[in-house]
């Protein structure tokens, strides 16, 4: 019976019933199976509210939203270009920079493709660059930056970690650091290319200019020290990462909205809730996982899990090359919330037992994500820079397949090579 119930809600999640429900159902079955009581459901949601770090998530989205729908990108767009428009592919690293910086703030939620295509596009086919190179380029950055505090995922992920109690002095400050060098390895490869790509093309390249750049300090005056008081004020000793997000938010709202006044009050309130639809889908499916992870332990899932892959491989490399096919799979089926709830609290115990710490594995994980938001013929990102920027589907593969091969290249350094993701942890 419990078999067929089981089979059931796979098909109504094939049939595009809402996660959440397919989560709470599955918690309520196992609850049943297991003779626990309902009522623990609930104690599951309240787990949520005791854990501070937690009021980060919807205080940090919410300042990437503004962020995202002010003049903030064409400020920082012309600053960028004012530093490196001189060289070749100077416009395609300042996009880049510029979408892994919005990326950061707003999640892989497709904002930075939405917000940012319709500037960093149309600015890329006028600086003479090949139409084919700026899609592929423009539906990468959508998800690069993901590495990058204050990234949701990275956020959710040490909030899920911190939760299993697997992880022993594993603390959200270190998960930050770990992830900049592996970040700045993935855009900086891009980078790269896109300077070799672009070398022979110097006839629309910009004049370095003094004056020019400071001009557009002069412009971005406000948004440069978002990153100072984000990682100045976490590090420095003056905020938690709460108190972080709460300051940011304020510091967004007072700045965009009243001193430049380039979003109003109405538009306010609309992305306050546009920004808490997602924050809420979040948390919902955040707390049914709890329940669903515990009656899966009760059940003693993971550790059979953990026997079979381990009667079946051996050796730490053969499991780590496995785990970047799974969740390079993953990534193009599933979003990368639910994955990070679904699929973390199993998969700990087992990359613990091949000797894989917490933080290395948060590497791992977000790192495959974020390609699998390029990983044809299903990852998001595809789609929606099919749909902004009115191309087939079939063109903007073939656009990104030069971005897709390098970044696999790079998240395969960064899973045999700990020492990236640790480097900065002293």
């Amino acid at each position: 019976m419990m078999m067929l119930l089981g089979l059931g809600l796979i098909l109504i999640a094939l049939f595009g019933a809402p996660l959440f429900a397919v989560i709470a159902a599955g918690a309520m079955l196992n609850y049943a199976a297991n003779g626990i009581e309902l009522v623990a459901l609930p104690i599951e949601f309240y787990r949520l509210a005791e854990m501070p770090v937690l009021l980060a998530i919807p205080l940090f989205t919410f300042a990437g939203y503004i962020l995202s729908e002010s003049g903030a990108p064409g400020r920082l767009m012309r600053l960028s270009e004012s530093l490196l428009g001189w060289m070749p592919g100077g416009l395609a690293i300042v996009s880049l920079i510029l979408g892994a910086f919005f990326t950061a703030f707003t999640g892989a939620s497709g904002v930075t493709i939405i917000a940012l295509g319709a500037l960093l596009h149309p600015a890329l086919i006028q600086g003479g660059y090949q139409a084919r190179f700026s899609l592929g380029l423009v539906t990468t950055l959508g998800s690069l930056g993901l590495l990058f505090a204050p990234s949701l995922p990275l956020i959710l992920y040490g909030v899920i970690v911190q939760q299993s109690n697997l992880a022993g002095s594993f603390t959200m400050d270190q998960m930050f650091l770990a992830g900049i060098i592996p970040g700045v390895l993935m855009v900086g490869v891009l980078c790269l290319w896109s300077f070799w790509v672009n070398r022979d093309r110097r006839s629309t390249l910009k004049i370095f200019s003094f004056r020019r750049i400071g001009l557009a300090l002069k412009e971005s005056i406000w948004e440069l020290p978002l990153p100072f008081l984000i990682f100045g004020g976490i590090y420095g000793g003056y905020f938690a990462i709460s108190e972080a997000a709460a300051v940011t938010a304020l510091y967004v709202v007072l700045v965009e909205v009243f001193l430049l006044r380039e979003i109003s009050l109405r538009e306010l309130v609309d992305l306050t809730r546009r920004s808490m639809l997602l924050v809420g889908g979040i948390l919902v499916i955040l707390g049914f996982s709890f329940a669903s992870t515990n009656a899966a332990i009760d059940a003693g899932v993971p550790e059979r899990l953990l026997s079979l892959v381990q009667g079946s491989i051996q050796s730490r490399m053969a499991f780590l090359l496995l785990l970047n096919i799974f969740l390079l799979l993953l990534g193009a089926v599933l979003d990368i919330f639910s994955a990070l709830v679904l699929v973390v609290p199993i998969l700990l115990p087992i990359a613990l037992s091949y000797g894989i710490d917490p933080i290395h594995l948060g590497i791992i994980f977000l790192a495959n994500m974020q390609l699998g938001y390029l990983t044809p013929p299903i990852g998001m990102n595809l789609f929606i820079a099919s749909y902004r920027f009115e191309s087939s589907i079939l063109t903007i593969y073939r656009s990104t397949i030069p971005f897709f091969l390098l970044l696999f290249l790079t998240v395969l350094v960064l899973t045999y090579v700990p020492a990236l993701s640790h480097l900065l942890l002293g």
